[in-house]
This record gives C-alpha cells, sequence and structure tokens, in this order.
C-alpha cells in the first residue's frame, strides 16, 4: 500500500460489492493502490469496521459515503443492484447526505375499535410493517399491549428510518391480544391501513379508517398517526485561535489540526470533529505528531464571547510526565462558542413547506416517430417507455409532499395544434391557463393523450420551462416563508439547443426555493447536461455570474435499465433534502410551524 499526500482518497478501486437493503455491506478492495495510509483509510471510514489483514469495509448504507463523486451515479447503481465494478477510477469524498437521511417516532392511537372479547373490550396493539417487495411484509416495531379499551392511545413509539428520496410503503395492523405468544396469526385482526411513510410526515396529523381488508372497513375504527423526527437541531459553533505552539517538523512550521472527542456515559472518548485545516500535527504519511491535548465543557466554553477569552493550556501527557520544568505546548483560545438551532428537511416538511412538482417532456423529432419501436416515445404493449418510466420513478416520491396532488406539465419542441408552430412550453393538457393534471397517473394520461396530436420537432430549449417554474418560485420567495419549495423534472433525448440561456436560467433559478432534475433517455452524448450538473465546478452564467448554490442533478436513463424500479429516484432526489434546507438556510427562513425544542 503506498501513501502520498491527499485531501480526499484518490482510489483505482478493483472491487466487487455486496449490497442488500437494511442489511450490511461488504466491500473488498483489490488491486490497490489506494493512494493513503491506513490510518487515512480508517478515519475516512470513520464508524465502519476494517479488519487487520487487508481492507475490507463492512458498514450500513454506503451510498452516503460514496455520494457526491464525479461517478456518483455508477456506484449508486452498483450498490443497488449488486452488481460488479472494475478498474473504475474514483475520488472518494465525505458528503453531508446522511444529514438528510432521518430516524423518527410514530406515535399511534385508535378510535373506535371493533371488540372481539366476551365479557370485556379488546386489549388492542399495533404493529408496523414494511413492504419487503414481492408481496411480503416486514415487521420494523410494535407498540405496548392497552388492556380493555377500544380507544388506545398507545404509549410506545414505533420507529423507522426515513428516506426522502424512497417510496417507503407501510402497513399498520391493530390485534387484539389474548395470550403471551410474540406470533399474531393467532390474535383477533380489529384492522389496518396501508400508506406511504412520506404521506405520514407531511401530514400533520395523519388519519385514516381501518380496514379488515381492502374495501371492507373494521366498523367505525380508525387510527391516527403522527411522525416526529428523533434529533437534536442544536449545533455548536465555535471560533478558535492557537499560539506558541510545539514545532513539531524538522525544516518547517507545524501544519496542525484539531480534533474533538466528546465522553461518552461509559467514560469513553468518541471522536465528533476533526477541522479541515488538518491540536496535532499532520504529516502525508498518516504518522500524525500529538502537540497536546485539553478537557474542557460546554458550559465553560460558552462562557467566551463579546470580547471575553477562554484560554487553556495545550499540555503533551508525555512531555509533561518526562520533563520537570515543561509548562505547555501551546495556548489555545476559544474566541466565541455559540448553540444555534439547525433546521432538518424533516423539519420543513412537517412545519408545512408543500414540495411542488413540474415536470418537462422533450418532443423533439430526434426522438423517432412514436408510432415506431425504434422511437423512444414510442409506447411498448405493456404501456410503458422510458419516458413514463422516469415520471413514475420520481412522481411516485414527490407525490407525498403535496396536498392537492395537482402537477403542472409541459411540453416543448413540437409543433402543436392548432397554429403547428413550434412551441417550447405547451401544457400536456393543451389548457395553457390550467395545466395541473391529477396526480401521477393523471400526466401520465395526458402525456398517452398528446403524443398522436402533435407533430415531433425541435430545436431543444430547457430555458422557457425552467424560466415558467422560476416565476412561480419567485412569487412563493416574496412571501418570505419556508411555504413551497420547486421541483423540475426534464426528461430529454439529447443535445440542448439553447445553453447560454439555460446557464443563465439556472443561475436566475439557484437564488430561488428550486431544484432541477434532468433524465437523459437515449443512447446520446449528454455531455452539455453534465456542464449543466456543475459536478466540475461552480456553474456560471456566459456573463461569468455563478450560480448561488448548486440545484442541478444530471443522470442518464440507460444506466438504470436493469436497475430496480426505485433505483432511478433514489439517485436523482437524494440531493433534494440538502438542497431545500441550505437554501431556507441561506435565506435565514425557519420552518412554518417550529418544532418543539427539547430540554438537554
Amino acid at each position: 500500500m503506498s501513501d502520498s499526500p491527499t485531501k480526499s482518497l484518490q482510489c483505482l478501486l478493483n472491487w466487487c460489492v455486496l449490497f442488500q437493503r437494511s442489511m450490511a455491506v461488504v466491500i473488498r478492495l483489490q488491486g490497490l493502490p489506494i493512494v493513503a495510509g491506513t490510518m487515512d483509510i480508517r478515519h475516512f471510514f470513520s464508524g465502519l469496521t476494517i479488519p487487520d489483514g487487508g481492507v475490507h469495509i463492512v458498514g450500513g448504507e454506503l451510498v452516503w459515503i460514496f455520494h457526491g463523486m464525479k461517478t456518483c451515479w455508477l456506484v449508486v447503481h452498483t450498490l443497488i443492484c449488486g452488481c460488479v465494478l472494475k478498474s473504475t477510477a474514483l475520488s472518494l469524498s465525505h458528503d453531508q447526505m446522511a444529514a438528510c437521511v432521518s430516524r423518527v417516532e410514530l406515535s399511534v392511537s385508535c378510535r373506535s375499535l371493533l371488540d372481539r372479547d366476551l365479557g370485556s373490550r379488546s386489549d388492542p396493539l399495533c404493529v408496523l410493517l414494511q413492504d419487503a417487495g414481492g408481496g411480503r411484509w416486514a415487521e420494523l416495531d410494535r407498540t405496548e399491549k392497552i388492556k380493555n379499551c377500544q380507544d388506545p392511545e398507545f404509549c410506545k413509539k414505533l420507529v423507522v428510518d426515513y428516506y426522502f428520496e424512497k417510496v417507503q410503503k407501510l402497513k399498520f395492523g391493530v390485534y387484539d391480544i389474548d395470550n403471551k405468544s410474540f406470533d399474531l396469526n393467532d390474535d383477533d385482526y380489529l384492522g389496518g391501513v396501508e400508506c406511504t411513510l412520506g404521506q405520514v410526515v407531511s401530514s400533520s396529523v395523519f388519519t385514516r379508517a381501518l380496514e379488515l381488508k381492502q374495501g371492507k372497513p373494521a366498523g367505525k375504527g380508525t387510527i391516527t398517526i403522527s411522525a416526529e423526527e428523533i434529533k437534536d437541531t442544536r449545533v455548536v459553533y465555535l471560533e478558535i485561535e492557537a499560539q506558541n505552539l510545539d514545532k513539531k517538523d524538522f525544516l518547517g512550521k507545524s501544519d496542525p489540526f484539531l480534533e474533538f472527542y466528546k465522553q461518552s456515559d461509559a467514560g469513553t472518548w468518541q471522536l465528533v470533529y476533526r477541522s479541515e485545516v488538518q491540536c496535532a500535527d499532520h504529516d502525508n504519511d498518516g504518522s500524525h505528531d500529538l502537540i497536546g491535548t485539553l478537557e474542557t465543557t460546554l458550559a465553560k466554553m460558552q462562557t467566551a464571547g463579546a470580547g471575553s477569552l477562554v484560554e487553556y493550556e495545550c499540555i503533551h501527557p508525555e512531555k509533561k510526565q518526562k520533563k520537570k520544568h515543561y509548562k505547555n505546548s501551546g495556548i489555545i483560545r476559544i474566541k466565541s462558542c455559540k448553540i444555534e438551532t439547525e433546521y432538518s428537511f424533516l423539519d420543513y416538511v412537517m412545519g408545512g413547506c408543500q414540495i411542488n412538482f413540474t415536470v418537462g417532456v422533450d418532443f423533439t423529432a430526434s426522438n423517432g416517430d412514436p408510432k415506431s419501436p425504434d422511437s423512444l416515445h414510442y409506447i411498448s404493449p405493456d404501456g410503458i417507455n422510458e419516458y413514463l418510466s422516469a415520471i413514475w420513478s420520481v412522481g411516485s416520491v414527490v407525490q407525498d409532499y403535496d396536498t392537492d396532488k395537482l402537477f403542472p406539465a409541459f411540453g416543448f419542441g413540437a409543433q402543436v395544434p392548432p397554429s403547428w408552430q413550434v412551441s417550447h412550453e405547451f401544457a400536456l393538457n393543451f389548457n395553457p391557463s390550467n395545466p395541473y393534471c391529477q396526480g401521477i397517473q393523471g400526466i401520465v394520461d395526458a402525456y398517452r393523450q398528446i403524443l398522436p396530436q402533435i407533430q415531433l420537432y425541435g430545436p431543444t430549449n430547457f430555458s422557457p420551462i425552467i424560466n415558467h417554474v422560476a416565476r412561480f418560485a419567485a412569487h412563493s420567495l416574496q412571501q418570505g416563508t419556508a411555504a413551497q419549495y420547486f421541483i423540475l423534472l426534464i426528461i430529454t433525448d439529447g443535445e440542448i439547443t439553447d445553453l447560454d440561456q439555460t446557464r443563465q436560467a439556472i443561475v436566475n433559478a439557484s437564488k430561488l426555493p428550486m431544484s432541477i432534475i434532468i433524465v437523459g433517455v437515449g443512447e446520446a452524448d449528454f455531455k452539455a447536461m453534465e456542464f449543466l450538473d456543475g459536478d466540475n465546478g461552480v456553474l456560471k452564467s456566459v456573463t461569468g455570474e455563478p450560480a448561488a448554490r448548486d440545484i442541478v442533478q444530471f443522470v442518464p436513463f440507460r444506466q438504470f435499465k436493469n436497475a430496480p424500479q426505485e433505483a432511478l429516484s433514489q439517485m436523482v432526489l437524494a440531493e433534494v433534502p440538502k438542497q431545500l434546507v441550505s437554501y431556507y438556510k441561506w435565506q435565514g427562513c425557519p420552518p412554518l410551524k417550529l418544532p418543539e425544542i427539547k430540554a438537554m
């Protein structure tokens, strides 16, 4: 294994991935060199287990770690599909995507449950199951049993991991428990309900009628579910300086960096933060030299500020023990220490933020005649094509976060009746004053109906549709609240024609509550789309104005042809929670309804 300086781990990997959702991931890295030392790898994959005798990385959902790379879509595709990826040059870098994955507690109550016991009332318990695919359901959690109650308020919370980019189908089942067996098959079923976790978290209170089976009500029984994110929203901001640190490098000054540890209830110290400057001396070979340590409390550091510094001596334990007149290895000063609330994606969603979904479909002639099986717009006998697959995949996730389920859908690049002029912004339902479709099925129906009524033409212009959605986002911005966020899905088959205008439109939109997803269908060269994605640097307009933030995510559909249906949505929507939170943080907008702040 060779070592050399690097900020991130630059790897040439020859590896095999075995991925199973909700289970362990094992990655065996072969065909090294890896340009990093063993300690660098251990720090990089902090929290994962790397046994000695080779680099075997064992841990949770490594999508978090790999997300944000140049070849991000390829890695995620590999992880999801369980494929083999060989000789792919990757730049591994930490990403904050993990912050978009949360744990939520679900509080459950029921009213007017069926009474199945003779001489007494039912003894209800609620079980939570999640769709495991193939018609199978896996139990996630269950509440306690409440004796003799038809209107139970369950005390035990049901805990589930939340992912915005997934459709997480849940089933709540209520049973009358008359024995001590864990198995529910011998207990009376009082009713249940199926829903998605997205529906629950986007509703302040989620209430549904219980059913014994689909279409058969369980009497007048209802179930009410409310969600709360398990988190601590407080973030500590520190401003620190150091003076007279020991010199560790022979021919130059030290390259100090800071590591912060917190003490667990068991008394052990856990690393929680390492400063970017990378009190120790950073060496490229991984053999960092300790300058010194100090111990303090958060309460003590909070006394800093308003010109008042909190000062600590940096002590090297071995030097203090060996040197009689040792004083310290430098001084660390806390200039300020502030605790601020940092809101999460779920804070905004649960607080009432609506996510508005708009679709733009490419109807340029390069797609081919829709009547021909070679066309990208050809609808196969099973009623699907790549355009419809993308709409279903992304829309099925986003629809849970819009209460009215009305989605505007547009086409561009076609000649439309009655004038047969080329339009770059026409409503799929041919109603420009009301382009809204009822649900994702409404978009699909409008798409199918419009295909035989238009003439595919060109060119491929994105800017009109981007500017259309941006006008609505700008109007929402004027309200000065975190009430609405906009997602635009553009599905296209080829190179963009109005690149300069689109660059300007994206730069303008980057200042608005808006994200853009571009899905490329077919086998075309999508270099311009990758350029708009901004992975190789900040996107700039023709005049040199930089985008205020990265709002574009591009993926080629061909990489997901053989992947599970949910793979595309997981890829393109993974960045949205971070984009939404970063936008409202930038604007200084808290959630419409503030979450309860629990005392320390």
